[in-house]
């Protein structure tokens, strides 16, 4: 199967769930980037946050093997490993019954390969690529992070309960780095409690939860990207659907641009007080003729409630977590992060060595 992000910067992602290792090789990195091994690690474990919202566990060792001299990129492909506690498939994982269901990958996959030996359980499918999806946006994000372009995420609804939204025209570096150091990825940490009910209340009666994760992106330069298949729509869409469960995703005004007159849609312009050329309002998301607009670029990205259900043998069903939400917004930043690095990679000296 491809596996393979193919743009100004390569990301090919390896290594199967139930195996002792998977990770990820990025090729066309900048020459002197410095990467901190601590920050991915940091990074790396808000993808394991419980849907309960406690604490996130310890995250598995991390392996540079080649691309890395001296804390720097080196140019050569970037390879980094995710390092499992040791265990490949036990005894009990093995006498798992899987039960194909329709409108899932279990189903579909099991079509194509007419096995299971890859895609017949979705969990195992969903980890092996978001894992090191991951480990590859947490290495984007720090070369960005030092030309001042963040990017954070959260979870701006789960089933019907909705978060605080970012502000689409003055979203700052601190609004969306202030949601990372908390437990469970929300703005409002009221409407967080609530959904952490929602998703115990669904547990109880063996439902899953589907929700929207949306994405800010601020400090991209006025101009950046490029026309056509290679805009930055387009790149952050191809990245975001690698994204297992994913639905629907809109920048913008997205969908409810269709109800809108044009005058409606349309950004004002104006000089703000430092000479920056900026919108009133931000219905563009950010992005005009594949290019940035220099304001936030600002994406929400649906997924759709986990449908498939696993069966051991001489045992009642058993059902996955209520929801995956909550794990897949890290998973969000980091589909954005490489997506918009890649897009920058052409930018006026983007390259040279901060």
């Amino acid at each position: 199967m491809p596996s393979i992000w193919n743009n100004k910067i390569t990301v090919s992602v390896f290594g199967e769930q139930d195996s002792s290792s998977m990770g990820v090789m990025i090729g066309n990195l900048p020459v002197g980037e410095y990467i901190d091994p601590e920050r991915i690690t940091k990074f790396m474990r808000r993808m394991m946050i419980p849907s309960d919202g406690s604490p996130a566990p310890k995250p598995p060792a991390l392996r540079i093997i080649s691309g890395i001299s001296g804390d720097r990129t080196t140019g050569e492909p970037l390879c980094v490993i995710m390092q499992k506690s040791g265990e490949c498939l036990t005894e009990e994982r093995k006498s798992t019954v899987i039960f194909p269901v329709r409108g899932n990958a279990d189903y579909t996959g099991t079509a194509r390969f007419r096995s299971f030996s890859e895609l017949a359980e979705e969990e195992r499918y969903s980890e092996r690529i978001s894992a090191p999806l991951c480990l590859a946006g947490a290495i984007c994000g720090q070369i960005l992070e030092r030309r001042r372009i963040y990017t954070g995420a959260h979870i701006a609804q789960l089933h019907n309960i909705r978060d605080n939204p970012f502000d689409p025209v003055n979203t700052t570096r601190d609004a969306v780095l202030s949601i990372r150091n908390k437990s469970f990825p929300v703005i409002n940490d009221r409407r967080g409690w609530l959904m952490i009910d929602d998703m115990k209340k669904a547990s109880q009666f063996s439902e899953t939860l589907g929700g929207i994760v949306e994405c800010a992106t601020v400090n991209i330069p006025t101009g950046a990207g490029s026309r056509l298949f290679s805009g930055i729509r387009n790149s952050v869409a191809l990245a975001l659907f690698s994204i297992p469960s994913v639905a629907g995703v809109e920048f913008g005004s997205g969908f409810r641009s269709a109800n809108m007159t044009g005058s409606q849609h349309s950004d004002s312009v104006y000089v703000d007080g430092s000479g920056r050329t900026v919108t009133k309002t931000n219905n563009h998301g950010g992005v005009i003729g594949g290019f940035s607009s220099g304001m936030p670029l600002v994406v929400r990205t649906a997924f759709a409630p986990m449908e498939y259900r696993i069966k051991k043998r001489g045992s009642d069903e058993i059902l996955t977590e209520p929801s995956v939400v909550p794990r897949l917004v890290v998973c969000v930043e980091s589909a954005v992060n490489i997506a918009v690095m890649s897009c920058m990679m052409d930018y006026p000296n983007f390259c040279q060595v901060i």
